[in-house]
């Protein structure tokens, strides 16, 4: 998902009357709408000519009544309606919106932010909106895609990061943006914009361990380093909250995932691109397929999805609790 043309738009003053934010992922939604509010006016136009409606709070009619009004002070007027899931979406109500997109008020800037799902492309409004408007389709971004983004969203601001770090804050934050853009702010805040970001920065600023993370326990396995993978998991087991054992298991899953795919590539040179890494990644991953050929490949995702059914309380002894689980998956992928 790559708002930036839209953001680049919006900064530039060019402007869409209608815009339909949907999807999944509230970062990107709510990102276009905050850059809208910032933009369409100043803080003294505002008050006459600024909109903020929610969707369970109002209706339609009067959504259109006001779209169709023009502006006081300035020359646009902003309406932005939030959480636009929650309107009562009926055909007489989708009848009067789809009137008033084929017939804009050209002074309008008009936000629907309608999150968590998409919005039925099969209504007549849905085309209208796709012809008169932009519409957006904030999907949710794969675990893979997490580290990329970061190191985009970190470039964008100015600052550099470590791949490792960007891998790093993927594995313990997860593809929820908002939180990750977050941490990442406060991050650049402690960190110098000549400094290139380093796991130890993203150990002391955000709390994660640069030592033992799944990040770190991927490399252990890859190398076959049964020391250090033991330690890990020993580390996991002291901060359960911090390492919760579906999403280890779910992670190392991806891992040997990505290995499986590395086996069975016939081009070896675009690798990274296929893997969804960074160049500077595949190194391991190439140890990593010398120590775990394709059988034992398979066997250890075998192993991964008893690990996961144990986890959730199936075919596991009575006697067994998350450490005993962790450490038989480690050492049964070892051997």
């Amino acid at each position: 998902m790559n708002i930036n043309p839209i953001l680049s738009d919006i900064k530039n003053r060019s402007f869409k009357q209608v815009y339909l934010l949907q999807g999944e992922e509230s970062y990107f939604i709510d990102t276009i709408a905050d850059a809208l509010e910032a933009t369409v006016l100043d803080d003294a136009q505002k008050g006459f000519d600024q909109s903020i409606f929610y969707g369970k709070d109002i209706d339609m009619s009067t959504i259109v009544n006001a779209a169709k009004r023009y502006p006081m002070l300035s020359d646009h007027q902003l309406i932005i309606i939030k959480e636009a899931q929650e309107l009562k979406w009926k055909s007489d109500t989708e009848e009067l919106l789809t009137k008033y997109l084929e017939h804009l008020t050209p002074t309008t800037i008009l936000v629907f932010c309608f999150k968590h799902g998409k919005f039925d492309k099969r209504k007549k409004v849905y085309k209208v909106f796709e012809k008169t408007g932009i519409v957006v389709d904030a999907a949710k971004l794969y675990d893979d895609k997490v580290a990329p983004w970061i190191g985009t969203y970190v470039k964008n601001t100015g600052w550099r990061i470590h791949p490792q770090a960007a891998v790093m804050i993927a594995d313990y934050l997860g593809n929820d943006l908002s939180k990750v853009s977050n941490e990442l702010d406060k991050l650049m805040l402690n960190v110098p914009k000549s400094q290139e970001i380093s796991m130890e920065d993203v150990e002391r600023n955000i709390g994660i361990s640069k030592d033992y993370n799944v990040f770190e326990l991927n490399t252990a396995l890859a190398k076959r380093n049964a020391l250090k993978a033991y330690q890990i998991v020993d580390y996991f087991v002291a901060n359960p909250k911090n390492n919760p054992l579906v999403m280890v298991i779910g992670q190392i899953a991806t891992y040997f995932t990505k290995i499986l795919k590395y086996h069975y590539l016939i081009d070896k040179s675009v690798a990274a691109k296929e893997l969804g890494v960074h160049p500077f990644f595949l190194k391991e991953y190439e140890i990593a397929a010398r120590n775990y050929n394709r059988r034992k490949t398979f066997d250890v995702l075998n192993v991964l999805k008893e690990t996961d059914l144990k986890s959730k309380g199936v075919h596991v002894p009575s006697n067994f609790n998350n450490e005993e689980i962790l450490k038989e998956m480690v050492y049964r992928i070892l051997n």
